[in-house]
């Protein structure tokens, strides 16, 4: 397996909760999921055994390299209770891609937390970074991740 890129095993820690049980699909292979075009419901993650979780989340996420576990988990989860995981169009010129352009339930889920979230510190954030902010600001979506994801990503740095 090629090596991963710096976003593609990275996990928050404000999903230190299940991080190495796995319990939930963590953010950074959420993102894979997205970008090969795939919908894997929780119960097929759960399904999975614990070294196929892991080599999920090691999975490097270049555009070659995801199309091996595409296949892979649509072979995978044929013959699960909730049926094969679900081609979906994958990700092109999502919110979250786009650093130039804060989306609006972003800022505004920023802004009723009291967090000041603008264009420039939107434009620093990393591409999963950005991912993680437009899912859990997403309407619909329980927030209770958003406002430690908020803390992490935007707290000020040390010099």
């Amino acid at each position: 397996m090629p090596s991963p890129g710096p976003q593609a095993q990275h996990c928050f820690a404000f999903e230190s909760d299940f991080i190495g049980t796995w319990r939930c699909i963590p953010l950074c292979v959420r993102r894979k999921l997205d970008l090969i075009g795939l919908k894997l419901k929780l119960n097929h993650w759960l399904e999975l055994t614990q070294p196929q979780r892991q080599e999920l989340v090691d999975w490097p996420d270049g555009p070659e390299a995801l199309q091996q576990p595409k296949q892979h988990l649509l072979a995978c989860t044929a013959a699960m209770a909730d049926g094969q995981a679900k081609p979906l169009p994958p990700a092109h010129n999502e919110p979250w891609q786009d650093p130039s352009r804060l989306p609006p339930d972003v800022e505004r889920a920023a802004q009723q937390r009291g967090v000041l979230l603008d264009a420039a510190s939107w434009g620093r954030l990393r591409e999963l970074e950005r991912f993680a902010l437009c899912k859990l600001a997403r309407p619909g979506h329980d927030h209770h991740n958003l406002g430690p994801a908020l803390e992490e990503l935007l707290a000020p740095q040390a010099p």
